[in-house]
């Protein structure tokens, strides 16, 4: 029931119907101007209710006082695994409510506390609780003002955790000094940390040199997001020399860095002989042909590589040559998003080639965003039709130049496919 905009008279009446419901384990009221006076209504609601596992109260301008009135009724509660209470309008005195709540409550498993004004005190006041609390399993903080003390005091929490196994920081401009206090409390980390997300935190070359030290030592690593963090070259150099020793990761987000070709090239000699890594995302650097060129001469042979993404990487036409090449050869890669990189027609002249005669891993293809005309669009038309064993069931050309004649040709393409072998191709223009 998310922005129905029933306000506080209205959480009364399904407050009172959660009281007698057996049924209902997930409840969405995120944006329906609930104010803290409204969650009163939740009293002697939920610490009855033990069927409810997730609760959503997202977008509604509780502020601290209602996150004090909910964090005193979930004290009691015994079913609530779930608490979102994103863009609530939180500070660090709803923070520390939240924290003394964690330290009673043994069910919450997945905290959200994302786009809120979280500061450093807030932040050590949940590190507190994580002291305390052997239950939650992912905390979500992104987009708050944690900054480098806040990061210095969460890892003294998670430090002595052993249940926390996600951690949501993107945004909190933690900076060099926060990330090395948060990659020493992660390593000393008694638990199993599986997803880690410090995007945008401004980290830099010297941050990132602290994040490749973490990614030698854990053992149960799987998802890691560095996006937005100008590491640039040497940042990228020695996040590649830390994930030749590493066999957990498997996802792995650099976008946004600032890496070029020799940054792109140190990334492509991992995948040499990393069998780990399934989805690499290099968007928005500016790597050009010459990066392409480094990853593809990898790709071809090694790595098992499902998913790519080059989105904004300045590779051109000649990039699309190499990604055309190493496409005749590879058998991993199902997703490749090459958005913006200007490959116009003779960019996709060269991949419809390739498509044209082999290929039968990859699934979805993006060249939104890349000139492309109908010149272009004729070639990638003729090439779905004449592979028959072509894989391919998503293309987006959506912001291209393609007038109506480039457009029909797909079109009938898409519908001579689906003649010949009933295979579905959603084409998006």
């Amino acid at each position: 029931m998310s922005g129905r905009n029933f306000g506080d008279d209205g959480l009364f009446f399904l407050a009172e119907g959660l009281g007698y419901n057996q049924n209902a384990e997930e409840v969405n009221f995120s944006g329906n101007g609930i104010t803290a006076v409204g969650l009163k209504a939740f009293d002697g609601i939920l610490q009855t209710n033990i069927v409810l596992k997730t609760l959503n109260l997202s977008g509604n301008a509780i502020g601290d006082e209602g996150a004090k009135c909910l964090s005193d009724i979930l004290m009691g509660n015994a079913g609530i695994q779930k608490l979102q209470l994103n863009s609530t309008g939180l500070g660090d005195e709803g923070a520390r409510a939240i924290a003394e709540m964690l330290k009673k409550n043994s069910t919450l498993r997945v905290l959200e506390l994302n786009n809120n004004m979280i500061d450093y005190t807030g932040f050590a006041s949940l590190a507190g609780a994580l002291l305390e609390n052997n239950a939650i399993r992912s905390i979500h903080l992104n987009g708050n003002y944690g900054g480098p003390l806040g990061a210095a005091s969460l890892a003294k929490g998670i430090e002595g955790n052993k249940s926390l196994r996600e951690l949501h920081l993107h945004g909190n401009d933690i900076g060099n000094e926060g990330i090395r206090a948060l990659m020493s409390g992660l390593s000393a980390h008694r638990g199993k940390m599986t997803l880690l997300d410090i995007g945008n935190n401004d980290i830099g070359s010297k941050g990132a040199f602290h994040v490749a030290e973490f990614i030698k030592k854990t053992k149960s690593l799987l998802w890691l997001n560095l996006y937005m963090n100008d590491i640039g070259d040497e940042g990228a150099e020695r996040i590649a020399d830390a994930l030749k020793l590493n066999r957990t990761i498997t996802t792995v987000d650099l976008g946004g860095n600032n890496i070029h070709a020799s940054g792109a090239s140190a990334i492509a000699s991992v995948l040499k002989d990393n069998s780990t890594i399934t989805t690499l995302e290099l968007g928005y650097n500016p790597i050009g042909p010459d990066g392409a060129k480094a990853l593809c001469e990898v790709l071809k042979f090694y790595g098992k590589i499902e998913t790519l993404k080059l989105g904004w990487c300045q590779i051109g036409p000649k990039g699309a040559e190499y990604i055309a090449d190493c496409l005749k050869y590879n058998t991993t890669l199902s997703t490749l998003d090459l958005r913006a990189n200007g490959l116009g027609d003779d960019g996709a002249i060269c991949l419809a080639r390739s498509l044209k005669i082999v290929n039968e891993a990859l699934t979805s293809l993006d060249l939104g965003f890349n000139e492309i005309r109908d010149k272009g669009a004729f070639a990638l038309a003729q090439a779905l039709k004449a592979n028959e064993d072509l894989a391919v069931t998503s293309l987006n050309l959506a912001s291209n130049f393609l007038t109506k004649y480039g457009q029909v040709a797909l079109t009938e393409a898409q519908d001579h496919v689906y003649e010949m072998s009933e295979k579905e191709i959603n084409i998006y223009f």
